[in-house]
């Protein structure tokens, strides 16, 4: 056994910090997204602005970087774990000028119902149109991951959510640069609100590409996932704890939530702080 091996394999390096940005971005958008909420219910108050603009700057930071991450961490799948990048992709046939096959229903060999791009998945493999891809059909059948749709949506749904966050991201960046404020429009408070939810969709979508696109391996090259399945008893006892933990941090989350949401309707304000109170209704309406 050489467990620091497999811990620190080559793939550590990239997977840690894609994982780390990960965590970043869904925390910051979840928390920017509940102070967007109430901004649009009309909270237009310095808690609730700074409840905001603070973690949907660290999201917005780390999503940039996150592309480049997510970007290098594919090409690598792409050499080091090809069968796992074939079950991503949907590519059956080895060989360069692959598309990047957008959305579709992948069975019998073929994709239907997706947008083509031709040229583009070698392109972004090996900066060429004339890069090999390695398919499906040139690896063992007991050595490939499940190729269905459920993996290469999650793999579309992971990236197209991400690539919207980065616009998100965007659009704040231009707007605090030229008028060093938030964007005034309610259209932008919609689409933080939203951004909460995606990026938990986002992150469970990288996780369904990870566990589900490594099989049959639950150690690449070296051990198979029925080998890995644990004969230990007990182990339901330990699973029911987990979900206990979870459910009571879920629970203390959403009464803080709702204890601090009270705060603010009963008018409760910290000693300094100058209470909100709603504009007129022009005002509103404009």
């Amino acid at each position: 056994m050489r467990p620091f091996e497999v811990l620190f394999n080559s793939a550590t390096g990239y997977e840690f910090f894609h994982m780390l940005l990960a965590a970043y971005m869904v925390t910051g958008f979840i928390l920017a997204s509940i102070y967007a909420v109430g901004m649009l219910r009309g909270r237009r108050d310095r808690y609730h602005r700074l409840g905001l603009i603070i973690p949907l700057t660290v999201a917005a930071i780390a999503s940039p970087i996150q592309l480049f991450v997510g970007d290098t961490a594919a090409r690598a799948v792409a050499d080091d774990q090809p069968a796992k990048f074939a079950g991503m992709e949907c590519i059956y046939e080895s060989g360069d000028d692959q598309p990047e096959q957008i959305g579709g229903i992948c069975h019998d060999g073929e994709v239907t119902g997706d947008i083509s791009i031709p040229g583009l998945d070698s392109l972004l493999v090996g900066f060429s149109t004339g890069t090999e891809v390695t398919g499906l059909n040139d690896i063992p059948a007991n050595e490939r991951p499940p190729a269905n749709t459920m993996l290469h949506l999650a793999f579309d749904t992971m990236v197209g959510v991400g690539t919207l966050l980065f616009l998100l991201a965007v659009w704040l960046a231009i707007a605090w640069w030229r008028k060093r404020d938030l964007p005034a429009t309610p259209w932008f408070l919609r689409a933080v609100a939203i951004s909460g939810v995606a990026a938990v969709v986002a992150l469970e979508s990288g996780w369904i590409v990870t566990e589900v696109g490594r099989q049959p391996w639950i150690v690449q090259g070296f051990m198979r996932t029925s080998e890995a399945v644990t004969p230990a008893k007990g182990i339901w006892w330990v699973f029911a704890f987990t979900m206990l933990l979870y459910i009571g941090l879920f629970s203390t989350a959403v009464l803080i939530l709702r204890a601090l949401s009270r705060r603010w309707r009963e008018g409760q304000v910290e000693e300094g702080e100058v209470p909100y109170s709603p504009p007129p209704p022009a005002e509103a309406s404009a």
